[in-house]
């Protein structure tokens, strides 16, 4: 059966810590499989990147205030007890690697391995500066990231020598909660960011696009991918109201979402993921508190 996750309260000033938590607590009720936050750091009031790398595409206003991801993980991860939590996504170029696989490490033991990962390789000119980190790089600074956090959850001592990371030999503990690690999730879309996909992931994470065009490209993805790496699932991102309203992106109703969701079950997608942050009927922190509830219907969706 497909799992139906949502996204966190997460943008916007009416988030408060009774929020998450009542939102976090309903979820887990109702059923939902997973909880999930994204990553930005700040709203550049000019910005030189458009939206999404859309050129001159505005940045949505939600993101004027948003609560840091791992942050809010550690205290969802502690207020339940059977839900998945994770991350859809992090920005790659924001990291590096021994300090984020500590993070992972403890996030996942904290949850008893109840995480999963998502990466991607951002598109805020602006926000990669804040690291000193130029965005042209940002390829291939993802695949080190990758290959030196799965070193750092390997056996010790743990070394690794790339064009950006450096890591002396050493050892690296506490090892994550699951073994080898937490399942890696990607939002890459480009044709690079596919076969990194293939080779680096157990997840792929796809947003904009319609269900026939993601498993068209899903089925590239298993093409490419090693034979000896366990077969990639899918997880999709759905909106009750997307960011912004380009090609097939539009809001859709709980009716909709649940149509959305059944086709998603009987082609045999892992998961999908419903992210609400962006609702302009979401205005107060009662609102928030509504939407699993709201929402509970697309879990009988996924059963079929």
């Amino acid at each position: 059966m497909t799992r139906v996750g949502l996204s966190l309260p997460q943008l916007g000033g009416h988030v408060t810590r009774d929020v998450v938590r009542g939102f976090a607590e309903r979820a887990e009720e109702l059923g939902f499989g997973s909880l999930f936050v994204q990553q930005h750091l700040f709203y550049p009031l000019n910005p030189a990147s458009g939206y999404s790398a859309r050129a001159g595409l505005a940045v949505p206003e939600a993101y004027r205030s948003i609560l840091q991801p791992m942050e809010l993980l550690a205290a969802v991860a502690a207020w339940t007890s059977t839900i998945t939590v994770g991350t859809s996504i992090l920005v790659a170029g924001y990291h590096r690697p021994i300090d984020l696989a500590q993070r992972i490490s403890t996030l996942d033991i904290l949850a008893e391995g109840r995480t999963v990962f998502g990466f991607s390789v951002g598109w805020s000119d602006e926000e990669h500066a804040q690291y000193d980190v130029d965005p042209r790089t940002r390829g291939r600074r993802a695949d080190e990231l990758i290959d030196a956090l799965l070193a750092c959850w390997g056996s010790d001592p743990v070394s690794y020598e790339g064009e950006f990371f450096s890591i002396p030999e050493s050892d690296v503990r506490p090892k994550p909660f699951q073994d080898p690690h937490p399942p890696l999730m990607s939002g890459m879309r480009s044709a690079a960011g596919l076969r990194r996909t293939a080779e680096k992931f157990d997840v792929w994470n796809p947003a904009s696009g319609t269900l026939d065009q993601h498993l068209a490209t899903f089925a590239e993805i298993g093409a490419m991918r090693p034979p000896n790496l366990a077969p990639l699932t899918m997880c999709w991102n759905l909106f009750t109201h997307p960011p912004v309203e380009v090609a097939n992106l539009r809001p859709l109703s709980v009716d909709e979402l649940c149509v959305e969701v059944a086709a998603a079950s009987a082609a045999g997608v892992a998961s999908v993921s419903i992210d609400a942050n962006f609702d302009p009927s979401i205005r107060s922190g009662e609102d928030w508190l509504a939407v699993p509830d709201r929402l509970a219907a697309l879990v009988d969706a996924a059963r079929g």
